[in-house]
């Protein structure tokens, strides 16, 4: 079975300004890393556009027409502090909605085994009513909520190992039983959410990691943690949040995460996936701001998604 890389060049046009450091030479990182002569078996597809229907699936209809009718046809807008509209960000949300629902559509039908969206910008702070923390729309929760609202799944799984904590996702499901959201993140830091004691109806499992923590403290909180609970809920498709902040050495974070890390949690979860929902799984790039840690996390990740 094939494993699709869903991306567009329109990724690029969202403009955040200079400096910001949620730029578009974060996705030529990752293009960069999967055009390797390794990832020739990669199935390449273009992000189609999602709908605004998809999108109001998790966000609020007031919220989704705000930020439309907010898109500049010159110039920057600022959302907030960290969070930026320019002329090119509606094609890029709305590509990035269409990504990720169409891979999870593409697996459903079984067309192929797995995908990773390669795409932004970032979507896991993107609350139901607000932009924040470079995110806008929530791609990840938008094609959970799809694979419930078009397949008619029951238990769908979302798995953020980004260093930050996803707020947004978390937020989004936080009362419904039909979704579980587990997290590894560090604490403290950026947004300041993500405890233990945040557990919904029992259906979030977060996961806060002390600054510095490192490969064998990782697994270790994974295996003993993550993994029961996963079990526990037996998912019928699980989503990935794949931020690759957590390498050692990124410039907004002090875990110290290897490539290796990511290859490890990536066949873990296949491995997990085999057993409770035939291999389904859509994983989605979220953070990242080391250009090494971009390539080398990526190129780790979809290294394990080809692995059969």
């Amino acid at each position: 079975m094939d494993t699709l890389l869903y991306t567009h060049p329109a990724f690029l046009a969202h403009n955040t300004g200079s400096g910001h450091p949620e730029s578009p030479e974060r996705l030529k990182a990752v293009w960069n890393a999967l055009s390797s002569p390794e990832f020739k078996a990669l199935k390449r597809r273009e992000a189609p556009l999602g709908l605004i229907e998809q999108v109001r699936l998790v966000h609020n209809a007031e919220y989704v027409d705000a930020i439309m009718d907010a898109l500049p046809s010159h110039g920057l807008i600022q959302l907030d502090p960290d969070t930026i509209l320019s002329p090119g960000s509606g094609e890029a949300l709305l590509r990035g909605v269409g990504a990720t629902c169409a891979a999870v559509d593409a697996i459903m039908t079984g067309e192929a085994q797995n995908a990773f969206c390669a795409v932004r910008p970032c979507g896991h702070h993107a609350e139901p009513d607000r932009a924040m923390g470079f995110c806008i729309f929530n791609q990840i929760a938008i094609a959970a909520a799809h694979a419930r609202a078009a397949h008619g799944l029951s238990r769908i799984a979302i798995v953020d190992f980004d260093v930050h904590h996803g707020n947004g996702t978390q937020a989004a499901f936080l009362t419904n039983p039909a979704f579980f959201y587990t997290s590894t993140h560090q604490s403290p830091l950026y947004p300041g959410t993500g405890s233990r004691s945040e557990q919904g109806i029992g259906n979030i499992v977060n996961i806060p990691l002390p600054q510095g923590t490192g490969s064998a403290a990782f697994q270790q909180a994974v295996e003993s943690e993550m993994f029961p609970a996963l079990e526990t809920f037996k998912p019928d498709f699980i989503l990935i949040s794949a931020g690759f902040d957590a390498f050692h050495g990124d410039p907004l974070a002090g875990l110290k995460l290897e490539a290796d890390d990511f290859y490890w949690i990536t066949r873990k979860l296949m491995h997990l996936a085999d057993k409770h929902c035939h291999g389904r799984i859509v994983s989605m790039l979220e953070g990242g701001y080391s250009i090494s840690g971009l390539e080398q996390g990526s190129a780790a990740h979809v290294r394990a998604l080809l692995e059969r």
